[in-house]
C-alpha cells in the first residue's frame, strides 16, 4: 500500500458498520486484543469469560481525581440508559497501578459504581503486556512524595462474540455512548 501511495493512489478506508458513530471506529481491525489479568478473588480472566456479552474495558486507576471515577461513573449511567440490554453489558476495570491498586482496593473501588463491575490486575510486566496489546499509554508521573498516572482514556467495546468494535471517548456524552451501543448490541 505504501508503494502505491508514493503512485499517487489512494487506498479506500473500508465500510464503516456504523452509522453516526460518537465514537472511534474499530470494527476493520483484524488485530486480537485480550488480557489474562487477575480479578480481586483470584482468578485469571480473558476475554472469552465474559463470551455473550457486550464487554466495555477501561483501563485507569483508582487513586484518579478525575477521569476514572468520571469514566465509572458513566458506565452506570449508561447500563441504566440501555435497559434490559445493560443487564448484557459487562464493564471491566483494568488497573495501570498495580503497585497501589491491591486486589481488595481494587474491588472496593470498583463495585461502589456497581456491583457487577470487574476490576482486573496484573504484575507490572502483565500490565505493560495488556497496555501494549490495547495501544494504551501509561506512564508514572511523580507528584511531591508521591506519584499520579497519565493514562489513555477510551473505553474499549467488544461485541457479544469477543471482536474489538469501537472506542468510547471520554468526552462523549452518556446519550452518545448509548447510542453507539446500542448499533453494537444490534450486531449478530
Amino acid at each position: 500500500m505504501l508503494a502505491l501511495a508514493g503512485c499517487g493512489q489512494k487506498a479506500e478506508p473500508a465500510a464503516s458498520r456504523f452509522k453516526n458513530l460518537h465514537g472511534m471506529d474499530f470494527s476493520d481491525q483484524d488485530v486480537r486484543r485480550d488480557f489474562a489479568l487477575t480479578d480481586p478473588q483470584g482468578r485469571t480472566r480473558t476475554l472469552t469469560d465474559y463470551r455473550g456479552k457486550v464487554v466495555m474495558v477501561f483501563f485507569g486507576f483508582t487513586q484518579c481525581p478525575d477521569v476514572c471515577p468520571t469514566a465509572l461513573y458513566r458506565a452506570t449511567q449508561i447500563r441504566k440508559a440501555l435497559g434490559k440490554d445493560g443487564e448484557q453489558l459487562q464493564v471491566i476495570f483494568i488497573t495501570v497501578d498495580p503497585e497501589r491498586d491491591t486486589p481488595e482496593v481494587l474491588d472496593k473501588y470498583v463495585t461502589a459504581f456497581d456491583p457487577g463491575f470487574v476490576a482486573l490486575y496484573g504484575t507490572p510486566e502483565q500490565t505493560a503486556a495488556t497496555a501494549r496489546n490495547f495501544n494504551v499509554f501509561y506512564q508514572k508521573v511523580p507528584t511531591g512524595s508521591s506519584y499520579t498516572m497519565d493514562h489513555t482514556a477510551l473505553s474499549f467495546v467488544f461485541d457479544r462474540h469477543g471482536k474489538l468494535q469501537l472506542a468510547l471517548q471520554h468526552s462523549q456524552s452518556v446519550d452518545e455512548c448509548v447510542d453507539d451501543l446500542r448499533q453494537v448490541f444490534a450486531l449478530a
